[in-house]
This record gives C-alpha cells, sequence and structure tokens, in this order.
C-alpha cells in the first residue's frame, strides 16, 4: 500500500512567473505504485537531456531561469519534483520520508523515461542524492553540472555531526543553526526561506510560487523532517551510499562544472572547494559573490557559462 498522501490542487500553480511548462505524471513508478510523481520534460525527445535536481524546500520552478537556456542551445530538459514538493503527491507522515525513498525514486523515473546522454544539473538535496545516481549505470550519464550541495565528506561530516550533537544553542556549524531553525517548527515559511536563501531578490509572486505547493500545515511534512535526513554519520540511511559516490566521482571523466553561491552560509565555498576536490578533472569554479544558497536564482548565466564550458549541448 502506498503511504498516505495529499495532492496539492491544480489551482495553486495558475499564473506561475516565468514557468509556462506543463506538468506531466508518472503514476506508476516501480515500487511507487499509487504515488503520482509529477516531472516538467520539454525539448527534444532525441536531445542530451538536462535532468535539473531541486532540493529543500524548492520545487522544479527553482530551475526556471536555466530550463530556457538548455531549450534554446537544442537540449532536453527533465524537472522533477520530488514526492513531498511541487505537483508531486506528499505523503502527510514524516516517517514515510526517507533517503533510499526518494533515491529509488529518481531511478525509477531515469529508467521508465530511459534517459540517455545525462547531464547531471543539481544542487542542495538535488546533489545529496543525485550525486549518487550516475555510479549506478554510469552509461546514461556524460556531464555535471554542481551547485551548492554535498556528500558524506570526512572530516567536515564528522564535524556536523558532532555539532548536531549539542543543545540547539550550542551550535556552531551553518548547517547546525538550519536544522535547529528548521525543527522548531510544524509549518514552515517557504517562501520566505528560498527568499531569504536567495538573497531576497525574489519577488512577491516568485515567493508565492514557492509557497504553492503547500497549502497547509499537512502538506509540509517532507519540507519539514528533510534536514533530518542529511546523512552525516555511518548509522544514518545514505551515507555509506553517499561515500561510494565519492569514489564514483574521483574517477569521473566526463565534463564537469561548478557554480557556487558564495553568500550561503551553509555550503558555501569552502564546503564546495572541498567537493570539487573528489570530482576528477574539475575546473575553478564560476563563484557568484552575492549569490545564495539558491544559486538557481542566477541561474541564466550559470546555465550560459556551462554550455560554453562543455561546447554546448
Amino acid at each position: 500500500m502506498p503511504p498516505e498522501a495529499l495532492r496539492t490542487p491544480d489551482s495553486r500553480f495558475r499564473n506561475l512567473p516565468d514557468f509556462p511548462y506543463e506538468p506531466r505524471y508518472a503514476e506508476d513508478l516501480e515500487g511507487y505504485e499509487g504515488l503520482r510523481m509529477a516531472f516538467i520534460d520539454e525539448g527534444p525527445r532525441t536531445a542530451p537531456v538536462f535532468l535539473c535536481l531541486h532540493g529543500e524546500p524548492s520545487w522544479s520552478f527553482l530551475y526556471r531561469h536555466m530550463i530556457p537556456v538548455f531549450l534554446k542551445a537544442g537540449g532536453r530538459v527533465v524537472a522533477p519534483d520530488l514526492y513531498g514538493f511541487g505537483r508531486s503527491d506528499k505523503p502527510i507522515r514524516q516517517e514515510d520520508y526517507t533517503y533510499s525513498f526518494h533515491r529509488g525514486s529518481l531511478l525509477a523515473l531515469i529508467r521508465k523515461l530511459n534517459l540517455q546522454n545525462i547531464t547531471l544539473v543539481c544542487q542542495d538535496w538535488g546533489g545529496v542524492l543525485g550525486l549518487t545516481l550516475p555510479m549506478e549505470e554510469p552509461e546514461r550519464w556524460r556531464r555535471l553540472l554542481v551547485m551548492n550541495t554535498s556528500l558524506p565528506l570526512e572530516p567536515g561530516s564528522s564535524i556536523v555531526a558532532e555539532d548536531l550533537a549539542r543543545p540547539e544553542d550550542q551550535r556552531k556549524t551553518g548547517f547546525g543553526k538550519w536544522h535547529a531553525i528548521s525543527q522548531r517548527t510544524d509549518d514552515m515559511p517557504v517562501g520566505h526561506i528560498v527568499n531569504m536563501g536567495a538573497g531576497q531578490k525574489l519577488t512577491e509572486a516568485e515567493i508565492a510560487a514557492y509557497d504553492a505547493p503547500f497549502p497547509d500545515k499537512r502538506s509540509k511534512a517532507g519540507a519539514i523532517v528533510f534536514p533530518r535526513l542529511v546523512p552525516f554519520s555511518e548509522a544514518q540511511d545514505g551515507y555509506a551510499i553517499g561515500r561510494r559516490a565519492v569514489g564514483f566521482w574521483n574517477e569521473w571523466d566526463g565534463k564537469s562544472f561548478m557554480a557556487i553561491g558564495a553568500a550561503d552560509p551553509v555550503l558555501g565555498v569552502q564546503a564546495m572547494e572541498a567537493l570539487r576536490a573528489e570530482i576528477k578533472g574539475c575546473p575553478e569554479p564560476m563563484i557568484i559573490e552575492e549569490g545564495g544558497h539558491f544559486v538557481q536564482e542566477w541561474g541564466k548565466e550559470i546555465a550560459e557559462a556551462a554550455l560554453e564550458r562543455f561546447d554546448g549541448v
């Protein structure tokens, strides 16, 4: 039996700014029967794929500045909404959200659509999950565009794990402080959080678009629980997978591009340089000095620079 889930009414998604794309739905993903996953699928079916994976607490709307660049260049863009976010179904119980639950759903979607020649475009949880996908079927993957995200990297992960064991008011790391803030509420102000992480540059209409998937508190179980799921220790689901992925990227032979929102207090330049050191051949990153955690809000220039690095699609 699928978990009990809510479905956000379509009316919540009317008049989205700069996001005219019609959603598609997968209701029969292997292992997820009975749950509906929404995704954007634009561009020629046979074109190289840009798989754009969002994080917490955003949805595929986050890529609205990058999608047109990839499409204009001749690419195909697939941008799913994780369960619990965007137009996808939202399990009500926090216990239904696990690392493996979400990772498995992305692998199932990739296989259902039989995506090939993929450029992974990821940030936040889109990277925490997405960076572990190519090692399962490497022949599907070609390039990487990575922004403000992480894998379990030592000693950093152990430092954060130790920090999370401290009382909330004594935490020192950026993630430890965010974790404390996020777990104090049962009604996360999603649009406000994304706006803060985007340098408060969003319009009222854009803030409303980030709020659109969540009509009430019951729909926010995923948004609230996700910070607790980030794997920082061996006891957590996803840690071993993430460590295995580090080894994969150590031997990566595809092209890569990194963009960093330098104003991100959690996954800024230092954290991203540690990740870059694990990605074989990853060049000097593009630094967006004013860019925050949700650096896709500067996505047009990032996408254009990545395509230049990649010599087109």
